[in-house]
């Protein structure tokens, strides 16, 4: 069955604000050290490709 106009919106405006998260997130784990990062499992290229920014607004 189609989703409706209003679910689609819904999800899709979901979908916008986690990518926006996202890119803010990063934006913040750009600001630690190279060991740091390596703990948490990632490298500041990994970071920059997945889209940084570093202020929400």
């Amino acid at each position: 069955m189609a989703n409706s106009f209003f679910r689609t919106a819904y999800q899709n405006l979901i979908a916008a604000r986690e990518r926006q998260a996202s890119r803010y997130v990063n934006g913040a784990l750009l600001s630690l050290d190279d060991k740091t990062l390596a703990t948490l499992g990632t490298t500041r290229d990994e970071l920059r490709s997945k889209g940084a920014r570093t202020s929400i607004f």
